[in-house]
């Protein structure tokens, strides 16, 4: 597959004489994407069936007159205002009860049944009309399902809809009080139409009600983009996309992208620092203008899993944004470094959020390629510069890494329901892994729960994967390579039990969870050696051999030939010192990184990448800040 650019535009937006000069200039900078109408709803229907679509049949034949391919979003991530009159509660509801109101975006409730026939209508209807069009290369369902927390409502609509959920899922009342032990504090039901959601509870709900809204919650996401999806391709053979977010968990993404060809992601790495990360003032400091080392590879991995091979980048950041705390100016070089990581993760297409910054409305500080008044800002510079070089770039072949790492929705929405101490997350504890993997110059493959096939993977790693399905649990168990599971997993059964026999119940490994502590961030647990316990740790007991323990002895990571198991979140040296044993053990070099340096290596090349704003030797020579070195294997 070729590495192609792209951006994101707004004809709606501007006069249309000016379409034809932007989208030869977009041309002339090698992009070859142009992604439109995902927010252009009150344009294309202002008034209930007064449908206009021939300002768009303009803007693409515009574009595709310059060779431009066109990525078609559905424009239902904004339902316009008479929408709402139309369907008054079909707007989301807060945990606090509040309805969300009209003025700004994504406010429509997933469970709606009448918006989810609305956006059934304007997408069959669009793709009806540019099905067959030469110009549509590819569609986009909505925008950023789940940004602005708005994947979970608490509407009478999602209310109802749960009722029918746990119906079907129970069939009778009598078992979801067993499944849920409701008799605890009297908790029991009589019939579906008494259960109420989880929220505005005197304390906290009992952890399976919320834990099963979280899973019907994540159902409605797949059910409303299926409904697209199933619309758009009975029109069109393009594939269709949607395009996720950077730490946004609220549903299961692996399911979503089922039903779709390709998995898209907005990558914003300044503005994820700054609210996203969880990094220290330090670290935010060093890297205030290049983004943390990982996180957007993380996510370019974990992208690459949930499109099954196929993904983009569909909104690179070019420039400061509007909507973190701080909204620094790129490194020089960084916006190239950031396009190659991508296409050393293996991305088809990189596609930069916007063409032109726009002179108004909320998003007015947020840069683009152009500046308002039309001229070069610096991004469009080094695109210009990254796309002269994909000329003598290999095209993108599939590469398996040697470590897999899974990453399991429902278990984040576990550890959010029960993280049992302030600040543990699922996803802190698997991108603390990730990073330790990285800082040892390991490639990473994220893989899903439903994996079944390890073949080839030296290395697999299952970190507080709450609930280990049976499936899963056997394929581990016959894998090849070494599997190190981490804490906390397998701590819950699907009905959120703790089961017996006591966790982590491994198959030939000896060791049992006695008891579970977490811990203050001003007292973590010294290790024997470097590292320390900070978070989390369970007190193991059993004849398993002791890997590592801490400095009074209590063992830690206990093991064999074959797998092993971590009961603690380790800081960053215990992490290290835990990656090195495995890949001794396995026999994986390592090499470890300068600070801020990071590697990557395709089937076809190797990368190495500075993301310090100082030059910096590294093993293959030294790196100018924003340095990017790629190497033809």
């Amino acid at each position: 597959m070729k590495r192609t650019l792209g951006t994101c535009y707004y004809p709606e937006h501007w006069p249309e004489e000016i379409w034809a000069d932007d989208a030869r200039r977009m041309a002339e900078a090698g992009l070859t994407w142009v992604r439109i109408g995902e927010f252009s709803w009150s344009r294309l229907e202002p008034t209930s069936g007064d449908l206009r679509w021939e300002w768009l049949d303009r803007a693409i034949d515009t574009l595709g007159a310059v060779g431009l391919r066109v990525v078609l979003g559905t424009p239902t991530a904004t339902p316009p205002r008479w929408m709402i009159d139309k369907h008054p509660d079909m707007l989301a509801v807060d945990a606090d009860g509040r309805p969300r109101k009209f003025g700004s975006r994504r406010h429509y409730c997933f469970s709606h049944l009448g918006y989810r026939e609305e956006s059934r209508r304007i997408t069959r209807l669009m793709a009806e009309r540019y099905g067959q069009n030469p110009h549509i290369g590819a569609w986009q369902t909505d925008n950023e399902y789940g940004c602005h927390d708005t994947t979970i409502s608490y509407s009478d609509a999602a209310r109802d809809g749960f009722r029918n959920w746990l119906a079907g899922r129970y069939g009778d009342i009598n078992t979801l009080n067993e499944a849920w032990r409701n008799i605890f504090w009297s908790m029991e039901y009589r019939s579906f139409d008494e259960v109420d959601l989880p929220n505005l509870t005197v304390t906290e709900p009992n952890p399976p009600h919320v834990q099963d809204f979280r899973r019907y919650t994540s159902d409605m996401v797949v059910t409303f983009n299926k409904i697209q999806v199933d619309e758009i391709k009975a029109q069109s053979k393009a594939p269709v996309s949607h395009n996720y977010m950077g730490r946004v968990t609220d549903f299961d993404h692996f399911a979503v992208g089922a039903d779709l060809e390709i998995a898209t992601w907005d990558s914003y790495p300044l503005g994820f620092l700054e609210d996203r990360v969880g990094a220290d003032a330090d670290h935010q400091r060093a890297y205030a203008r290049q983004g943390d080392p990982d996180f957007q590879a993380f996510h370019h991995d974990l992208y690459r899993a949930v499109g099954r091979g196929r993904w983009w980048v569909m909104e690179q950041q070019p420039g400061p944004v509007n909507w973190a705390p701080y909204n620094p100016s790129p490194l020089p070089g960084i916006v190239r470094l950031w396009t190659w990581e991508a296409f050393a993760h293996g991305a088809e297409a990189v596609c930069y959020f916007r063409w032109r910054q726009a002179p108004f409305a909320q998003e007015q500080m947020h840069a683009g390629l152009l500046r308002p008044d039309s001229k070069d800002a610096p991004a469009i510079h080094e695109a210009r510069e990254v796309a002269a070089e994909l000329a003598d770039a290999p095209e993108v072949r599939p590469h398996q890494a040697p470590v897999a790492l899974i990453f399991d929705y429902d278990s984040d929405w576990a550890w959010n329901t029960q993280p049992h101490g302030a600040g543990l997350s699922y996803f802190s504890l698997v991108f603390d892994h990730y990073r330790a993997l990285r800082r040892a110059g390991l490639s990473v493959d994220i893989v899903p729960p439903s994996q079944t096939d390890f073949t080839n993977y030296r290395l697999i790693m299952a970190p507080g994967v709450m609930h280990l399905m049976e499936g899963l649990k056997q394929a581990l168990s016959k894998a090849e390579g070494y599997v190190a599971y981490g804490p906390r997993t397998g701590a819950r059964d699907a009905g959120f039990k703790i089961p017996v026999p006591l966790p982590p119940a491994i198959c030939g490994l000896d060791v049992t969870i006695s008891r579970v502590e977490s811990l203050r961030p001003d007292m973590p647990v010294a290790l024997q050696g470097d590292g320390a316990v900070t978070g989390y740790l369970e007190e193991l007991v059993g004849q398993a051999p002791v890997l590592l323990e801490t400095q009074t002895g209590a063992p830690v990571l206990v093991g064999d030939n074959s797998h092993s198991y971590c009961g603690a979140w380790l800081d960053a040296d215990g992490l290290d010192r835990l990656v090195e044993q495995l890949c001794l053990r396995v026999g994986i070099e390592r090499q470890v990184m300068p600070e801020g340096v990071r590697t990557r290596r395709t089937a076809s090349e190797e990368f190495w990448f500075n993301h310090r704003a100082e030059s910096v030797d590294t093993p293959v020579g030294p790196l100018p800040p924003a340095g990017v070195l790629r190497r033809v294997l």
